[in-house]
């Protein structure tokens, strides 16, 4: 028979767990459709300024003047030093605090750069949205620093599953993001929970998800195999060059144009002459549109399509326009998939899709959300060719990322080793 001591013993744990369980699951409720709604809202500000620059082509007349309004409030509001996504990610890996401005900021700087034009995504600014709130009200309700974290976690989760649609996919990613190779497992429930009631939320405010079925799969046969692991080395060599052109822009841009104003009025007018000169707005914004046109209208684009849409991002992040870069990988790996499908002879639609989660994986490090986006947005028949992209551009795209703050703690190629690069 049990003894009384360790029935005391179980009930003490029980009991702890179902406090833990009550206190995220109101938490999480709570964060999922605050966020939800406020992501909500922001999707539909952005869907209705993109809708305006298609009507009124000119409006990328007006980027410079955009981008000095932005630096302009950036400076009144004091925060003319935010990182972006590199802020919330860093306050996770420390006791640094995310200033609660960064939210209405980042909306309203967003909603500037895509209503002229910027080539910037949305989910990356959703990230920024949902940890900055969250970060508030755990200030505010005076919770310990371990369970700040979590709740940043779970509004960056929030955010990400009402603007994309991926609720999978977003509980993961703001637990894998941080630190390479470890997870926080305690911030699980609540960032499901976080997730699924933003993305309920989102569905009420009709906010529609992102969807790329398809059907074309061919058997998954050794030959197949060894084409798609082909592209995985190139899509992990297009992720590499992402980062690198992404950071160097930046940093060449700050130290030759040192005034901000200066540097994102000439930007601006840079990437509005290249409009000009291509004769096109196919990489203005986010660049959903060329994705969209492969999957639903059978699409092509030219073969530099993927390099131009990396020039564009980079000058927009580099020059202080404000949004997302998550978007623009899938488009830039969406458009490197299409160019080369024929030559894989594999259907356009599979390799597009390849492209997408692969660059994806290859910039942010995150193969686990990567494998889940890809069966929220394509469906599960194409998995086997989704898994081997991941895997390869995951290990080859080495310790390059996106968010310069992100922590590699674990070696890709070593079972028990550091990544032993510096931070």
């Amino acid at each position: 028979m049990m003894k009384n001591e360790e029935l005391r013993g179980y009930l003490r744990h029980g009991t702890r767990f179902a406090v833990a369980f009550f206190k995220w699951l109101v938490l999480g409720l709570g964060i999922g459709v605050f966020v939800g709604t406020v992501a909500s809202c922001f999707g539909h500000v952005l869907v209705f300024v993109n809708d305006l620059r298609g009507q009124w082509p000119l409006l990328k007349l007006g980027l410079p003047v955009g981008g000095l309004l932005i630096v302009f409030l950036y400076r009144i509001f004091k925060n003319h030093s935010d990182r972006g996504t590199n802020t919330v990610v860093a306050s996770l890996q420390s006791s640094t605090d995310i200033p609660g401005r960064m939210a209405p900021l980042i909306f309203v700087s967003t909603v500037i750069t895509h209503l002229f034009g910027g080539s910037a995504g949305r989910e990356g600014a959703a990230l920024q949205l949902g940890g900055s709130i969250a970060n508030k009200l755990g200030r505010m309700m005076k919770l310990s620093e371990s369970d700040r974290h979590t709740i940043i976690m779970s509004g960056m989760s929030a955010g990400f599953s009402a603007l994309f649609g991926t609720p999978m996919a977003a509980a993961i990613f703001s637990m894998e993001v941080v630190r390479v190779g470890t997870m926080q497992y305690s911030a699980f429930v609540p960032c499901v929970i976080a997730s699924v009631s933003a993305n309920f939320t989102a569905k009420f405010f009709r906010v529609p998800p992102e969807t790329f079925l398809f059907s074309n799969v061919p058997e998954f046969a050794p030959g197949s195999f060894a084409l798609i692991l082909l592209f995985a080395v190139a899509t992990a060599l297009v992720s590499i060059l992402f980062c690198v052109v992404l950071h160097e822009t930046e940093h060449l841009l700050e130290k030759k144009l040192k005034n901000p104003y200066v540097r994102i009025g000439v930007v601006g007018a840079v990437i509005v002459a290249l409009t000009f000169l291509l004769g096109t707005d196919v990489y203005l914004g986010s660049g959903m549109g060329i994705i969209e046109d492969i999957f639903h209208h059978g699409g092509g684009v030219v073969w530099y399509a993927f390099l131009l849409k990396i020039l564009f991002t980079a000058l927009t992040i580099g020059a202080g326009f404000k949004g997302g870069e998550i978007v623009p990988s899938f488009t830039i790996g969406a458009a490197f998939g299409c160019c080369v499908a024929g030559l894989l002879g594999l259907p356009v639609e599979l390799v597009t899709a390849c492209g997408m989660i692969g660059v994806f994986c290859g910039v942010t490090n995150s193969p686990i959300t990567s494998l889940l986006i890809a069966f929220e947005l394509f469906g599960f028949a194409g998995m086997p060719y989704f898994l081997t992209t991941v895997a390869v551009t995951y290990m080859l795209s080495g310790y390059h990322s996106l968010y310069k703050v992100q922590i590699f703690e674990n070696s890709k190629t070593e079972a028990d080793g550091k990544a032993g690069i510096p931070q």
